[in-house]
């Protein structure tokens, strides 16, 4: 009898597994092939705007994503550095192949955590209980807690032209039939559609007519206690190249023949990252699209081009990329294709991702409408955490949208669903200067280290940070600066504004052309302190107004957060309620004002009709 089965060993898979472990519940993880676990079937990276704050909050949290991307990186760059900290993000080209041989080292040091090459054909379920699953072998395995992680593999079908295969990501098998046992048991699915570009031999292509693209020259890291920093001189290089009138009269005279506008597709694809086709039908105003030229992995001669996936036939893929600048003789070593799966309606499932369907079952990753690796893991892991809190009876760990990207994420799909796969913006984040790359570790690491997750030596150094952060800062109210003669020369020498009478730090801190390095320099004095610790102090200090602005309205949200509402509630006692309201409600259940306020279709009249009815109920 195991706690915890994780069926999937995909990047939800893997957080899923090893954080239950990691929480001392008996887990077994459940996938087709091993050497594939956290694959990258698509494009081998990591993090970029909102999804990079996805993964740090991973970190801080206690899960894997950080610390092996920072294993396996070929390059890393800081996006958006020269905008606001609200959009800052880090972003790892990963190695293909380091990265799951890394994860799956990991996997099988893990107390508490077996592993399993199998597929499972359906979950054994008795009074709308799951007890465990049954195996493709015929074998059973009981648990007490199911944890579906299946990614893109549920009935999927591999799509290139007119042909379409059932079969896996990467020549993988697909999963038949627990997509069809799910519906049985009540559960919607529907089709979605992703797809990824060709795989070209790296010495078939001529760098010398693609514009460079590094990494940067500072050794980044996603984990806040990272075991590896990349080697900056070994770094891999990016390239960047754009389409060509050619290229594009390609597609547009073949596009009858691509599997998304034959009529072969059925699934919806994603809106964030179309395809080829797609930018060019629904961008035709647009004479180039950019594209980039990406390592997969330091073993193998191949890389990736970014931007260009399509499912067009062979014969015309090899037209396609040919047209391209610097790739006019290479040799296509992987074919691109679009490839459609079933996803269930993440709508069914409560904010700790449990099935409100069949108790003690949880949904996570692409299974539940989302696209990327990114959004996957953060639900692996919140489901591994639920699942062992649910075997000790205890309250759910659930994140509110002004803690964590996780939150919103999550809070999206269970209470709006998607009808495309699912990306992480930051524009979906109403408090996204709250929830910056940079301070995932101050608003997570209290909770993951109350989990059980972070260790005792990591939250020391966590509290030393949080301690030098809050003493600078009072330090900087505390010092005073005057237009001395050695003062104003330094200013007039930096091309900086000259101070007019006494001031603190604090406030000259607070302007544009003033950092944390000019105010060292200027006092001849090092901050006993690291470099996270002094951007800390300086964003708190420069966005001061913005951060109490967010703060303010974040606290509204927690007063609705706080209204709880009683699961038995028959919305259709609620008097003067509107007929699409009670549908909602009585279809989302939600948990809390805070959430029926967000819900589509329900107004703010209606919860004011709610909260009446809640208070008579008092």
């Amino acid at each position: 009898m195991y706690d915890v089965i994780v069926i999937g060993g995909g990047h939800a898979g893997v957080e899923a597994a090893l954080v239950s472990a990691r929480l001392n519940k008996k887990t077994i993880l459940v996938t087709g092939n091993l050497k594939m676990v956290s694959f990258m079937p698509c494009n081998p990276s990591i993090g970029g705007p909102a999804k990079g704050t996805l993964v740090r909050e991973i970190d801080a949290l206690g899960g894997e994503m950080g610390r092996n991307t920072d294993k396996t990186c070929l390059q890393m760059k800081m996006l958006n550095k020269s905008k606001g900290p609200a959009v800052r993000a880090l972003r790892a080209q990963s190695d293909k192949l380091e990265y799951p041989a890394e994860m799956l080292k990991t996997l099988e040091k893990q107390e508490n955590l077996d592993l399993l090459e199998m597929y499972v054909k359906r979950l054994i379920v008795e009074n709308n209980e799951v007890k465990g699953v049954e195996l493709e072998s015929g074998s059973f395995i009981q648990s007490k807690t199911v944890i579906i992680t299946t990614g893109t593999f549920m009935e999927a079908k591999v799509l290139i032209g007119d042909k379409a295969i059932v079969q896996g990501p990467d020549d993988q098998k697909a999963s038949v039939g627990l997509s069809s046992h799910l519906r049985e048991l009540g559960h919607k699915t529907f089709r979605l559609k992703t797809g990824t570009p060709a795989r070209i031999k790296r010495d078939s292509v001529d760098f010398s007519k693609m514009e460079l693209s590094p990494g940067d020259d500072f050794a980044y890291s996603f984990s806040f206690e990272p075991e590896h920093l990349r080697i900056l001189d070994k770094e891999w290089p990016c390239y960047l190249i754009h389409t060509k009138p050619e290229t594009h009269d390609i597609i547009n005279n073949n596009i009858n023949k691509s599997s998304m506008y034959s009529g072969l597709v059925e699934g919806v694809g994603p809106r964030y990252c179309p395809s080829i086709e797609t930018k060019l039908v629904r961008f035709k105003d647009k004479e180039r699209h950019q594209l980039f030229i990406e390592p997969e992995s330091a073993s193998i001669d191949e890389v990736y081009l970014q931007g260009f996936s399509n499912s067009m036939p062979k014969e015309i893929q090899e037209e396609m990329v040919h047209s391209l600048p610097g790739l006019e003789n290479a040799v296509i070593s992987k074919y691109a294709y679009a490839i459609e799966y079933d996803a269930i309606d993440s709508k069914t499932l409560w904010p700790s991702l449990e099935s409100k369907i069949v108790k003690n079952l949880f949904l996570a990753g692409q299974v539940n409408g989302t696209s990327g690796y990114e959004e996957a893991a953060a639900q692996g892991l919140m489901a591994g955490i639920n699942a062992s809190l649910k075997i000790e009876e205890k309250d759910p760990f659930i994140l509110r949208r002004d803690e964590a990207y996780i939150g919103v994420l999550i809070d999206d799909l269970v209470t709006r669903g998607t009808s495309e796969p699912y990306r992480m913006l930051t524009s979906r984040a109403e408090f996204r200067l709250l929830l910056r790359h940079d301070n995932a570790d101050l608003r997570l690491t209290d909770y993951g280290f109350n989990l059980g997750l972070i260790s005792e030596k990591r939250y020391n150094n966590f509290n030393k940070k949080r301690e030098d952060i809050n003493s600078i800062i009072s330090d900087l109210k505390t010092i005073f600066i005057t237009p001395k003669r050695e003062v104003t020369d330094y200013l007039t020498t930096h091309n900086l504004t000259n101070i007019k009478g006494k001031m603190p730090l604090y406030d000259l801190l607070k302007r544009p052309d003033i950092n944390m390095n000019i105010i060292e320099d200027l006092f001849n004095y090092k901050f006993d302190t690291t470099k996270e610790a002094l951007e800390q102090v300086e964003i708190n200090i420069k966005y001061e107004g913005y951060i109490q602005k967010a703060i303010k309205e974040a606290n509204k949200l927690k007063k609705e957060e706080n209204i709880k509402i009683p699961q038995d509630i028959d919305y259709n006692q609620v008097q003067n309620l509107a007929l699409e309201a009670r549908s909602k409600l009585s279809e989302i259940k939600p948990l809390t004002i805070s959430q029926a306020n967000r819900i589509s279709g329900v107004n703010p009249t209606d919860i004011q009709m709610l909260l009446i009815h809640l208070r008579k109920k008092l």
